[in-house]
């Protein structure tokens, strides 16, 4: 299973489309947030599911805030981050993952990309694909892959 994973786009579609085009196929994208009216555009750029979550700039989008989905054996909770304290670190994010069972946090909001593993606990940030923070400033996204093992693998890809 293939997850392709990006947040942060801030209502620019440009790098997405040049993302979809340069990952190929998958089997689902996720949108962590900060999408700023192009939901229904991102979800037409793609034939899989598309799951996306409403940022701290979605003020009037319909999306809901979390969602929690299950990817093959894996429980995957999508968030913005920013209701979690996410510019401070992942700690909120952890004890909330761990008191709800689950194994993959989603999250955006830094426009940093990051990948932390500990236990059965995977914290992901795809970082952004408009404006990064992160040194360098690449425009970032994350692949997530679940193999034949059933197991996960992440991944930082840049433009």
């Amino acid at each position: 299973m293939r997850i392709l994973i990006v947040s942060d786009t801030h209502g620019h579609t440009a790098n997405l489309e040049k993302v979809i085009y340069k990952v190929g196929e998958i089997d689902v994208l996720v949108h962590c947030g900060d999408i700023e009216g192009n939901e229904d555009y991102i979800a037409s750029l793609v034939d899989c599911p598309c799951y996306m979550v409403a940022g701290n700039n979605d003020w009037f989008s319909d999306l809901k805030r979390e969602v929690e989905v299950d990817f093959d054996d894996f429980r995957v909770w999508i968030t913005h981050g920013h209701n979690y304290g996410a510019s401070m670190g992942t700690e909120r994010l952890r004890e909330e993952a761990e008191a709800r069972g689950i194994n993959v946090v989603m999250y955006g909001h830094t426009h940093r990309p990051l990948i932390e593993q500990e236990g059965n606990l995977s914290i992901v940030n795809p970082g952004s694909l408009s404006y990064p923070r992160q040194m360098g400033r690449k425009p970032s996204f994350l692949i997530m892959e679940i193999d034949r093992e059933h197991e996960l693998h992440f991944t930082i890809n840049y433009l």
